[in-house]
This record gives structure tokens, C-alpha cells and sequence, in this order.
């Protein structure tokens, strides 16, 4: 998928993209492989330059749960994630879904940007089991 004036552009990551998958997100091999696998993981470019990846799943099984969008310094603040976002929100509403969820934590700042893309709140959860410590997890979604 690429933007009207061809500046950035977006691709189903393959198993012979883990070398680079892996400068952009900590999933272990075998978790990235499982997600080429299922189709779940893009791999977003700025004039055919690796940019950053974004890979979801599914929430109780039945709505698209996005896990992670990470941009390489350099590439944020551009429009390139909210393009991405735009065309996995298109792509979960061409195969029929009509609800998406994200989550972040409190303390991070991508509760802004998802809200400015039109996610609500939808509740949290606490992590404060020992070695598993974490800021509140918020939940965002949003109708398609």
C-alpha cells in the first residue's frame, strides 16, 4: 500500500525480514515468525527506506488488538503513523470488523496520538505483579 504522492509505503513483513523486524521491536523469532505467518505484521518505508514496523492480534479472539507501532526516531512526527494507522484501520474494516483496540501505558505520549486518531478510553489495567512490574496499561478503542 503506498500514499497518493508515494512517500511512504507499507508491506507484509516476510520470514526473510527478521533481521531487520528485529532493530524495530523485541518479539522473539518465533513470536515474529507466528505473526508473518498470520499476517499480522508490516513492515512501514519512507522513500523505500525501512521506517519501522506495526503487528497486531486479537483481543478475546474477535477484534483486532494493535500490539505495537514503532517508528525509528527519525521518522516521527512526519504523518507516517497516522497513515499506517489509517490503512490498518481501512484493512480491519475491509475484512469486516467494525471495533479495534489499542493500549499504552500512562506515562507514555501515545495516548495523545491515538486519541487525536479517534480512540476513546476504554479502561486499564494494573501490572504489579512481581517481575512483571509496569505503569498502568490504558486501552483506547474506536468504531470503524
Amino acid at each position: 500500500m503506498m500514499d497518493s504522492g508515494q512517500r511512504y509505503s507499507l508491506r507484509p513483513a516476510g520470514l526473510e525480514d527478521w533481521e531487520l523486524w528485529s532493530r524495530f521491536d523485541h518479539l522473539p523469532q518465533s513470536g515474529f515468525e507466528k505473526k508473518v505467518l498470520e499476517k499480522m505484521a508490516w513492515i512501514l518505508y519512507v522513500e523505500d527506506i525501512p521506517a519501522g514496523v506495526l503487528r497486531w492480534g486479537m483481543f478475546w479472539d474477535t477484534i483486532p488488538f494493535l500490539n505495537l507501532i514503532f517508528l525509528g526516531e527519525q521518522y516521527r512526527r512526519i504523518g507516517l503513523g497516522g497513515w499506517a494507522m489509517s490503512c490498518w484501520e481501512k484493512e480491519m474494516k475491509r475484512q469486516g470488523y467494525g471495533l479495534i483496540m489499542v493500549s499504552t501505558q500512562v506515562d507514555e505520549d501515545a495516548q495523545h496520538f491515538y486519541r487525536k486518531l479517534g480512540y476513546r478510553d476504554m479502561g486499564a489495567i494494573a501490572m504489579d505483579f512481581p517481575g512483571f512490574e509496569q505503569p498502568l496499561e490504558m486501552f483506547l478503542g474506536k468504531a470503524l
